[in-house]
């Protein structure tokens, strides 16, 4: 009985965290109306006058689509395609205490249009163009994140072609225009800092939600309009450099926990923390490095970047089996109370796995700590309230 309670308790921490948008129709399964009788077409072609998606508005040029032959989506179901000027929008109330991540699937309307495929995402603030990589995957779909930052009130998001998808085509023409399938909105707390470790969301367990029937990972890649800001980010509290995959223990080796970072792309693709600093402190960082059980062998190189100037790197040679190595590195902290620190996790190296997949070195368990047991200056109070709770309500519940 204790044990459940626990586990109640724990699961109640994690629903404080995670708040869920429940979007009507993300996985376009329910059919627009008005169809035809006899529409057994694998494209579609909407009317905006006649049609409607469930949930959905739209402009444009947009077919339905179902997965089958040249289209592959996740669990085989439906998605959209956007043509000229094509655009979906849904809008959604959501709480401004959290900040919300969206997840979605892109894909090819076929292999040969695989390197001509994007779209362009917005939210209330900003919006950011998605292309897809057959090098980044083995299915003819990949999953993508991206932050929707937060307002009060209600909040739009919008999915639209981009000229370079098909500038060649006219409305009638299918060819090598994006689809778009299954969307997510997960609406994240700000993660808890605890007091031994001066990274937040150290541990990457807050992060972008994955598609339910995929073994692919969610592609992260650097925002545009704010490439140094951790907080518009679809990974809390550290931002990208170039492009890396957002792992789960379900498909992958994950080193600790149930969440980590693998480093895919190449010049360069990393993580960074933006971190307050004590004076004259000795600190240590401690991190994870692995592979992720998916066949990438090689010889892994990995940069951590403190301030400008103090640079480590670590090496591993990987047979693609979920190995992993601990590392440390221990040094004094000279700068000013009022700087703040970019801290990164870097990879500069390519390397492919035995599907031609990029793959790389995987990143878990960051851990930052002073020698006097202080954490960063911007860091107090948050956690240890938290874990002080934590503490005080297992005390009880074995009492």
């Amino acid at each position: 009985m204790a044990l459940m309670n626990l586990i109640f308790i724990l699961l109640f921490l994690v629903s404080l965290v995670y708040s869920k948008v429940t979007l009507e129709n993300s996985g376009f399964e329910s059919p627009p109306t008005n169809l035809t009788t006899n529409s057994t077409s694998q494209f579609i072609l909407l009317d905006p006058k006649t049609n409607r998606i469930p949930g959905w508005s739209f402009n444009g040029t947009v077919w339905y689509v179902t997965a089958g032959e040249n289209v592959s989506l996740p669990g085989n179901g439906h998605g959209v395609q956007l043509g000229p000027n094509g655009m979906i929008n849904q809008t959604f109330k959501q709480d401004g205490n959290y900040y919300y991540v969206l997840t979605f699937t892109l894909a090819p309307s076929s292999p040969d249009c695989a390197n001509s495929t994007s779209v362009n995402v917005s939210g209330p603030t900003a919006s950011e163009v998605f292309f897809f990589r057959e090098s980044l995957g083995t299915e003819m779909w990949q999953t993508y994140a991206y932050s929707l930052w937060n307002q009060m009130g209600l909040m739009s998001l919008q999915i639209q072609s981009t000229s370079t998808s098909n500038s060649n085509s006219n409305s009638n023409n299918i060819t090598c225009w994006p689809i778009v399938d299954t969307i997510l909105v997960t609406g994240i707390d700000s993660p808890w800092w605890y007091s031994d470790n001066g990274f937040a969301n150290n541990g990457f367990e807050v992060g972008p939600a994955f598609i339910g029937n995929s073994s692919q990972g969610v592609l992260l890649e650097a925002d545009s309009s704010y490439p140094e800001s951790s907080i518009q980010s679809p990974l809390q509290h550290w931002s990208i450099l170039g492009i890396v995959k957002y792992l789960d223990s379900k498909h992958y080796a994950v080193p600790r926990g149930g969440r980590a970072v693998e480093l895919v792309s190449g010049n360069p693709s990393g993580i960074v923390s933006d971190v307050g600093f004590l004076k004259d402190r000795q600190v240590t960082i401690d991190f994870i490095m692995g592979d992720a059980n998916d066949s990438c062998v090689g010889d892994f190189l990995v940069f951590l970047q403190v301030g400008d100037t103090m640079i480590w790197n670590f090496t591993m040679r990987s047979i693609g089996v979920g190995s992993r190595e601990a590392h440390s590195v221990t040094f004094k902290a000279n700068f000013s109370n009022t700087e703040q620190v970019l801290i990164s996790f870097t990879s500069f190296n390519e390397t492919q796995n035995s599907n031609n997949v990029l793959c790389g070195p995987v990143i878990d368990s960051t851990v930052l700590r002073f020698s006097d047991g202080l954490h960063s200056k911007a860091h107090k109070h948050i956690g240890s309230v938290t874990f002080s709770f934590v503490l005080a309500m297992t005390f009880l519940i074995f009492m």
